[in-house]
């Protein structure tokens, strides 16, 4: 009892300190506050989000906006509004099972059969993830999603707005070959080793990425490369821009193999200790 009342002064005392980031748009203001509050580098505060938890269930259920609402809004407003309900909904699914002593899994139907309400839809996780958020044809917004698990893309400290979606897209592929838990180049064994997300999601990753010809890319890679499959050359033109020197240039040997780690759905939970 006396842990849950220190991590509740402690929120408390933050939510005093907080600035709303620049540009956050209304409707997503709670959740830039509950993410400021309560994220560090991806983890979460989970004790005390629970413990002071009506501000979330207060934005969670302000997300079922309308239908002529949400067709009314633009279509940056109408991604970021996907993401924030995602992520917003997976913290109420840990919270509302709070403490979980493995991972979201262990709750049955979290991500396929729970059904949230938003923009006048019942909707799963799974269908936001599978079939709403394809639809928009923006494969970086899937490495958004916290999934409430190490593994996954790193949640923000911030929610996504129309206004900031062009800015936080760029971080995520900046940011993406710095993370462990999605990718890994190994110099001695010649693999690189990338997170699953771009195996659940190849036809999208492809799309966007995947084009037969790399010479149209903004930079420069051998000839041999438009005989890679196609999810292997969306991975590459995915990943290039951002690699350090020396993995271009093992990159450009076009020698190395591509493995998809599994997923590391051990739950992002800062309260019990940080995951390595």
């Amino acid at each position: 009892m006396r842990s849950l009342v220190v991590c509740a002064l402690l929120a408390a005392l933050r939510l005093q300190q907080f600035t709303p980031a620049p540009g956050a748009e209304l409707l997503h203001r709670p959740l830039d506050q509950i993410l400021d509050v309560n994220v560090r580098d991806g983890f979460v505060y989970y004790r005390a989000l629970k413990a002071e938890r009506g501000r979330l269930d207060r934005y969670v259920a302000s997300l079922n906006v309308t239908p002529a609402t949400y067709s009314g809004w633009s279509k940056p407003q109408q991604m970021a509004f996907w993401v924030d309900a995602y992520n917003a909904f997976v913290l109420e699914t840990v919270i509302n099972h709070y403490p979980l002593h493995g991972t979201i899994h262990q709750i049955p139907g979290a991500f396929d059969r729970t059904p949230w309400r938003a923009a006048g839809r019942s909707v799963t996780l799974d269908q936001i993830d599978k079939s709403i958020l394809p639809e928009f044809k923006e494969p970086r917004l899937l490495l958004a999603l916290g999934r409430g698990a190490v593994g996954s893309g790193r949640l923000r400290s911030e929610a996504y707005t129309a206004d900031r979606l062009d800015r936080q897209l760029a971080d995520i592929q900046q940011e993406f070959v710095h993370n462990q838990h999605l990718y890994r180049l190994d110099r001695l064994a010649n693999t690189m080793a990338i997170t699953p997300i771009f195996s659940w999601h190849e036809a999208d990753f492809v799309a966007a990425y995947g084009g037969t010809d790399l010479s149209s890319q903004p930079f420069s890679l051998p000839a041999g490369f438009s005989l890679r499959s196609p999810i292997e050359r969306a991975i590459v033109a995915f990943l290039y821009p951002n690699l350090l020197p020396s993995e271009k240039e093992l990159v450009s040997k076009n020698e190395f193999k591509v493995v998809f780690q599994d997923m590391d759905w051990r739950l992002n939970d800062l309260t019990g200790g940080r995951a390595e």
